[in-house]
């Protein structure tokens, strides 16, 4: 229950404002303004409980207490370190980033990327800080996290072994702007281990918010030089790994390029070489050294036949970890490049357009949403989302039912790092997009049926176990259904899925409706044909029935049906029906109270056993959705969440029992409500008083 008001307080505040870069979410309610003011207060340097200096913030197994790795690690603060500490030392540039002992050159390589655009950046590293000024012991990060920016506090204590920084530190030893952006991530993930291995992409999003784009070095497009170039003079964000085919960890090869490992990816240039053009890029090892030692390197010979001012530009002579190296070379050394796009522009054309993003959040729950692929006989429960494109892509000319809209759907798991250091894994995820025909309900769920007679119109080639996939697509005019999966059902996770078109693009959660349309038998109405003889023999003579005598009534009648397999009605089932029916408020039911409960009940039990199919006694957890289809009740799937998080059971099956008092449950709410909105406006407003009344039924 708490966590249900938990999430819909945040909607209610991201439609105030909350979650931009300029109004970020608090992070763990830690607000940066307040902790530094009390601080000062106090005369007390802060220090984080939500992150402490100790082992649960370090990580559980390759950091956890018996590593040797955390063996002798002291935490101090910078002052400790050194005795001139400096926030940033002579500006911010990509020579602050080395990587330490810690394995997230992934996530170093792209604060080094992080500082090619200034505006990007200290929207990340509030500059405004230092270790003089109103110095507290407190610092704060923002990081763009599946929707919204999150504002981040630290301390500023810092693992370190014999004085020194365990994990990344500065080229110059008394700066510490990188050490603490690395802390305040590792706290957003969990613990330092949970930063371990990852894909540059994922972090260089975090930055941003930006979408990320990928290219596989071997498959790479003929232009793959102009994309890396146009999209640096863009000023997006860039990265590249390498792969080694000969296992794991970090190696070493001939030509000094580290193997299974991540590098920013820093510059493209064509220069004048031998009467022709060569094409090069600079590529930085966060170690900040071992660099490339082929063409281009820094002492190559072929620096010495171009034109002097060029080189004088380009060739910076150091063992600083960057260097040159031709394009064909990249290719063959590189495995993967990550493109984080700010400007959408870079992605889908050449002409300067203005993008619009529609974005949407869900989560697969087993027994509900988590349908899993297409193959899956559940695929159909999987969250839905329509777009309605209308508006022609600016360029296009000629037939409208020719692909004229472009379109880039993005998919992103949530939280899953956090995880990682108990031994979970990013799942496989992907998605379909539908073409919506023209007389199809865009109002509720669309059922097994539509899958059967539709196949999708454009997708993901491959389920991939990365956070984000995502991809461009040109459709044509109309209205789509994009159905968000994992690779395997009943697989938990939340997710973002955004989608970028040119023009705006009209949107809804399919399913995010809610209609009801009740059985209601009058007091004088006779039961279904078929049962009336039983119903005529089961007539009561008491004229009020409390819990415990409508308890033995109704499982005296429910033995005459034999169809139905139960161990009877519990109290708390008796319960929620007098709920329902009393509303005089003597905690009883008349007998005519109790012949219209009978008439639901009947109506009830037919449902349950037209879904029971099998005739266990229960129906599976996604078949519940076709259950309260039946029985008049088209809720969205928050509500369906709720109704399994509360009645299924953790063989993801639904009892006959609790399937009743689900039913009863959903009608007294309903009942509640509307006796509640006298003015039918379809929302109400309760005092506490009032509140607790009603939430007490």
């Amino acid at each position: 229950m708490a966590s249900i008001a938990a999430n819909l307080a945040k909607d209610r505040s991201k439609t105030l404002g909350v979650g931009t870069n300029k109004n970020p979410v608090k992070y763990l309610n830690q607000d940066y303004e307040e902790l530094r003011a009390q601080c000062l207060a106090s005369g007390i340097l802060f220090e984080d409980p939500k992150f402490p200096a100790c082992q649960s913030s370090l990580g559980v197994n390759d950091l956890g207490p018996n590593s040797e790795k955390v063996q002798g690690l002291v935490w101090k603060r910078p002052s400790e370190i050194n005795p001139n500490p400096q926030f940033i030392n002579e500006g911010v540039n990509r020579a602050d980033v080395r990587q330490g002992s810690l394995g997230d050159c992934w996530f170093l390589c792209s604060i080094a990327s992080l500082t090619l655009n200034e505006v990007c950046l200290y929207r990340v590293v509030p500059v405004d800080q230092s270790f003089t000024k109103s110095y507290a012991g407190i610092f704060h990060f923002k990081f763009w996290q599946y929707g919204e920016w999150v504002d981040v506090v630290v301390d500023d204590r810092l693992p370190t072994k014999k004085g020194k920084l365990v994990f990344v530190k500065s080229t110059a030893g008394n700066e510490f702007w990188s050490a603490l952006l690395e802390k305040s991530y590792a706290k957003l993930n969990g613990s330092y281990e949970a930063l371990k291995g990852g894909q540059s992409l994922e972090a260089l999003e975090d930055f941003t918010g930006g979408v990320g784009e990928f290219y596989y070095c071997k498959s790479a497009p003929e232009n793959i030089f102009q994309i890396i170039q146009k999209a640096l003079r863009a000023r997006s964000l860039l990265a590249s790994s390498t792969k080694s085919d000969t296992g794991v960890g970090e190696i070493v090869v001939s030509t000094n390029v580290v193997k299974n490992h991540a590098y920013s990816l820093t510059g493209a240039e064509e220069v004048a070489y031998r009467g022709g053009t060569v094409q090069i890029v600079r590529v930085r090892n966060p170690w900040g050294y071992k660099e490339w030692n082929g063409a281009w390197s820094d002492n190559a010979p072929e620096w010495n036949e171009i034109d002097p001012k060029v080189k004088a530009e380009l060739n910076f002579k150091c063992d600083d970890g960057e260097t040159w190296m031709p394009i064909s070379s990249f290719l063959v050394e590189f495995y993967r490049v990550d493109i984080c796009h700010l400007n959408l522009d870079t992605v889908c054309c050449d002409d300067k357009h203005k993008w619009c993003l529609t974005e949407f959040k869900g989560n697969w729950t087993a027994g509900c949403t988590a349908g899993g692929r297409k193959s899956n006989p559940t695929f159909w429960t999987n969250p839905q989302f329509r777009i309605t494109l209308e508006d022609l892509d600016d360029d296009h000319t000629g037939d409208t039912d020719a692909p004229c809209c472009t379109v880039v759907v993005s998919l992103m798991q949530k939280e899953r790092r956090k995880k990682k250091p108990q031994g979970e894994e990013l799942f496989s995820i992907g998605y379909y997009i539908y073409k919506i025909p023209n007389q199809t309900s865009t109002e509720f769920q669309t059922g097994k049926d539509f899958f059967k007679k539709n196949k999708e119109v454009a997708g993901l080639d491959t389920y991939k176990n990365h956070r984000e996939v995502s991809n461009r697509f040109q459709l044509p005019a109309g209205k789509y259904l994009i159905v968000p999966t994992t690779y395997n059902s009943s697989q938990e996770a939340d997710f973002c899925l955004r989608v970028f078109t040119e023009a705006k693009a009209e949107s809804l959660e399919f399913g995010n409706v809610v209609d009801v349309n009740l059985y209601e038998p009058l007091a004088n109405s006779a039961p279904d044909t078929e049962n009336q003889n039983a119903f005529e023999d089961q007539k009561e003579e008491k004229d009020e029935f409390n819990v415990e005598e409508l308890k033995n009534v109704l499982n005296k009648r429910l033995l005459q049906r034999p169809d139905v397999k139960s161990n009877g009605f519990t109290l708390r089932t008796c319960r929620e029906m007098v709920n329902l029916l009393d509303v005089d408020n003597t905690g009883t039911l008349s007998n005519g109270e109790l012949n219209i409960l009978w008439m639901k009940l009947e109506n009830y039990m037919k449902i349950f056993l037209e879904v029971d199919t099998n005739l266990t006694g229960t129906i599976d957890a996604h078949e519940m959705r076709n259950a309260l289809l039946k029985a008049g009740f088209n809720l969205n799937n928050r509500i369906q969440e709720v109704i399994l998080q509360r009645f299924v059971s953790k063989e993801l099956s639904i009892h006959f029992e609790d399937f009743i008092a689900c039913m009863m449950r959903l009608e007294t709410l309903l009942k509640m409500f509307h006796l509640l909105d006298t003015d039918k406006s379809g929302s109400i407003s309760l005092s506490v008083s009032e509140w607790l009344c009603a939430g007490m039924i």
